[in-house]
C-alpha cells in the first residue's frame, strides 16, 4: 500500500456523483476524514443542487458541481462537461482523490486529476472492459470492515487508508434557522412537533413507489388509531403520487411535496414522530436526523440499504418475486423493478404501530 504522511493531506476530493441518499451515507466518510485529518479541506464532486446541503451542514468545505444530465447528452456536451470538470478540479491541487462513485466517468476524472493518492475500488462494482483500467494506487474493498450494508461501501476508503472508524452512522443536525422555518411551517398547519408522521410516496421510477391508494389506506388507519397528523414530503417531480394520495385519503393530509429545499426537509423530518416511505433519499435523511423509520423495499435488499442509526423496520415482499409489473418491470435492476407493489397495507400499518410503541417506551425511559 502507498504510504504518505497524514500531515501532507491538505485537501481531499470525494467523487460522489449519485443521489441524496448516497450523499447522506457518504457524510459519515467525510466526518471520519475530518476527525483523522483535522484542517484538511474536504471537497465533494457532486450535482450542484446538493452543494448548499453539504457545505451548510459542514460535510464539505466546498462542492465542485457536476452534471449527470450533461454526461447523458451528445458527445460534444459530454466532452465539454468532462473538460470543464477536470480543469476546475486540477486547479485545487488535491493531495488525495477518493472515488466512491465507481463509474467509468469517475475513473476517468480520477485519472485526469492525477492526485498523489488515488483511492478506488478493487474489484470495481461492474467488471471493467478491456480498454478500462482502475487508476487508483490505493485499492479498497467493495465493502469495508467486514460489513454488508452499502454504508460500508462508502466507509471502505478508511480501512484502505488505515484510518480508525470513529463515526459509524450518518448523523446530520438540522441548521437552527431551518428548524425555525420548519416549526413555523408546521404551526401554520396547526401541527405540533413529534405529533405527525412524515410520508414520502415518491421515487425516481414508478416501480419503486408503493401504490398511492395503499398509502392512502395506511394513512387513514394510522391517523385513526394514533391521532397523529400526516405530512407528505418529496421532491419537485413527485407531485403525481402525492395528488393521488390526497384524492384517495379520507384523513386530512398536509402536502408539502416539492415545497421544501433539502435543508428545510431535514429539519422537518427531525420534528416528525416517524417516517414512512419508499426506499429513497428522504428515508436516509430521516434516519440521519434521528427519526424512526418504516421503509418499504422491493427488489433492493434491506441488508444493503436499510436505514441505519435509528429504530427502524424494513418491509419487503417475499422473494423471489412473482412479477406484477409486466413490461414495466426490469427484474435485474432494483431501480426499475416493481416488487414493492406486492406489499399489502396490513403489514405496513402493523409495522408503524409497532415502531411507535417501541420508540414510545424509549422516550418514556428517557424522561
Amino acid at each position: 500500500m502507498l504510504q504518505i504522511s497524514p500531515t501532507t493531506y491538505r485537501s481531499i476530493l470525494i467523487l460522489q456523483t449519485k443521489f441524496i441518499g448516497d450523499i447522506v451515507l457518504a457524510s459519515a466518510l467525510a466526518k471520519n476524514l475530518q476527525l483523522e485529518y483535522p484542517g484538511a479541506r474536504i471537497v465533494f464532486l457532486c450535482e450542484a443542487h446538493f452543494a448548499r446541503f453539504l457545505t451548510a451542514h459542514g460535510i464539505a468545505a466546498q462542492v465542485v458541481p457536476f452534471s449527470r444530465a450533461r454526461m447523458r447528452g451528445s458527445p460534444f456536451e459530454r466532452g465539454r462537461e468532462l473538460f470543464r470538470t477536470v480543469r476546475t478540479l486540477r486547479q485545487h491541487r488535491f493531495d488525495m482523490t477518493i472515488d466512491i462513485t465507481d463509474s467509468k466517468t469517475s475513473r476517468i476524472i480520477s485519472r485526469l486529476v492525477n492526485t498523489p493518492v488515488r483511492v478506488g475500488y478493487f474489484p470495481s462494482e461492474r467488471r471493467l472492459r478491456w480498454y478500462e483500467r482502475q487508476p487508483a494506487n490505493v485499492r479498497m474493498k467493495p465493502f469495508g470492515f467486514g460489513e454488508k450494508h452499502h454504508l460500508y461501501r462508502y466507509l471502505s476508503p478508511l480501512e484502505a487508508l488505515g484510518v480508525d472508524l470513529r463515526v459509524r452512522v450518518p448523523a446530520i443536525r438540522p441548521l437552527p434557522f431551518e428548524t425555525t422555518r420548519a416549526l413555523a411551517l408546521l404551526a401554520r398547519h396547526h401541527i405540533q412537533p413529534d405529533a405527525f408522521v412524515a410520508v414520502h410516496a415518491g421515487a425516481s421510477f414508478v416501480g419503486r413507489r408503493w401504490q398511492p391508494e395503499r398509502f392512502a389506506e395506511a394513512i387513514d388507519r394510522i391517523a385513526g388509531e394514533t391521532g397523529l397528523r400526516v405530512v407528505l414530503v418529496g421532491g419537485p417531480g413527485e407531485n403525481e403520487a402525492a395528488d393521488a394520495i390526497l384524492a384517495a385519503a379520507k384523513t386530512p393530509v398536509v402536502d408539502l411535496t416539492g415545497a421544501l429545499r433539502l435543508e428545510t426537509l431535514l429539519a422537518l423530518l427531525k420534528e416528525a414522530r416517524l417516517f414512512l416511505g419508499n426506499e429513497s433519499g428522504p428515508m436516509h435523511m430521516a434516519a440521519a436526523a434521528g427519526t424512526p423509520v418504516v421503509g418499504l423495499f422491493g427488489l433492493t435488499n434491506p441488508v444493503r440499504w436499510a436505514p441505519v442509526g435509528v429504530p427502524s423496520i424494513s418491509l419487503r415482499p417475499s422473494m423471489p418475486c412473482d412479477c406484477v409489473g409486466g413490461d414495466l418491470c426490469r427484474r435485474t435492476d432494483p431501480s426499475k423493478a416493481c416488487c414493492v407493489w406486492r406489499l399489502e397495507v396490513d403489514p405496513v400499518v402493523e409495522a408503524v404501530l409497532e415502531l411507535l410503541a417501541r420508540t414510545e417506551m424509549v422516550l418514556d425511559a428517557a424522561v
